[in-house]
């Protein structure tokens, strides 16, 4: 028999009635058996190898892709269904609009009906209360397409506590250099006097010329908290060249740039407010993040590369990475009550 007629066979046993409920029995006692142990709060998928699979099994690109959404509504499934709170998929990258006119207006095409079908009373998400966000460029976005979009995050503003973050279109280095733009801009506007930041580093120095003030050798020398009435968590205009874009108003105070910090980039990211990345699994063997959550990849997010492409992911391809990362955080959690240890750095396998 050809392996043609093998596959044919073996997709007509699994279709039949009784093996299909014996597999979705199944499904729910390993999910079920899943959530009694660790789960990721924040999982991120590099959906890759939906044009190597169109080409693979000779249909058109556009079904590859068509066929890599029925993949994540299956992965979305089995996230919610374990405890998973947040899921980031890479949709579409800012370099895609080098692709070919026909296949980029395909996808836009696409990604508008299946918003629309995501978003839609009792599916998926509005099954296991899920929001939408569309992280990216809006202004690369087409009108039709970004009334769609706008539709899809009210519909499921809603819906509860959990979050499909779809970035599109996206780059990693262009959500950085929006969050530091936004930055400097917050930190360019005069702040009220009565509501001024502290700087640790300000108060530092403040506290050591104190104690120097205090030594005989130094009791008749003028020190900084002698000559200065001044907050030193702010910045004065007096103190900035004339030339500097924050001294229009003479005397204006401005919030100090020393208390800028890791935490203050990350509030202007797309993804502030979500928990820490702790998974990000990219299919396809590609061993690279093609510029995607390059901040959000943190000292503890494990990074997975696998060698089915996206259309074929599913719970069996899940799963073993699922329970890998459990095994790794009930280990981490018994060697830190045992020696005081911090967890590992990332983890690439």
């Amino acid at each position: 028999m050809s392996s043609m007629h093998l596959s044919q066979l073996r997709k007509w046993m699994l279709a039949s009635p009784p093996v299909e409920w014996g597999i979705h029995r199944l499904r729910e006692l390993l999910i079920g058996a899943l959530r009694q142990g660790p789960i990721p709060q924040h999982v991120a998928f590099v959906m890759d190898g939906n044009r190597r699979f169109a080409r693979s099994h000779k249909i058109e690109t556009v079904e590859g892709h068509n066929l890599g959404f029925e993949a994540l509504a299956r992965i979305l499934e089995v996230c919610y269904k374990s405890g998973v709170k947040v899921v980031t998929v890479y949709a579409f990258s800012i370099e895609n609009f080098k692709r070919s006119k026909y296949e980029v207006d395909a996808l836009m095409e696409m990604a508008k009906i299946k918003l629309s079908q995501l978003s839609q009373h009792g599916e998926l998400l509005d099954r296991y209360g899920a929001s939408v966000r569309v992280l990216g460029q809006r202004d690369l976005v087409k009108p039709d397409v970004l009334k769609a979009i706008d539709k899809a995050v009210e519909l499921t503003r809603n819906n509860g506590d959990c979050i499909l973050n779809i970035c599109f279109p996206y780059t990693s280095r262009d959500e950085i250099t929006m969050a530091i733009a936004g930055t400097v801009e917050d930190y360019s506007k005069p702040i009220s006097t009565q509501a001024r930041p502290f700087s640790q580093t300000r108060i530092t120095q403040k506290i050591q010329s104190r104690n120097l003030s205090t030594s005989p050798l130094r009791s008749n020398s003028p020190t900084p908290s002698s000559t200065s009435d001044v907050d030193d968590s702010v910045s004065s205009t007096t103190t900035l060249h004339a030339e500097s874009p924050m001294g229009g108003q003479e005397g204006a105070i401005y919030p100090d740039p020393e208390t800028i910090t890791a935490d203050t980039i990350e509030q202007h990211l797309l993804t502030a407010g979500d928990p820490p990345l702790d998974l990000l699994i990219r299919t396809s063997g590609v061993k690279r993040l093609s510029d995607f959550l390059l901040w959000q990849c943190h000292e503890n997010t494990e990074v997975v590369f696998l060698d089915c492409l996206w259309p074929e992911f599913d719970l069996w391809q899940f799963l073993p990475v699922l329970v890998e990362w459990q095994w790794r955080q009930k280990h981490i959690e018994e060697k830190g009550l045992g020696s005081g240890l911090k967890k590992p750095k990332t983890k690439i396998r």
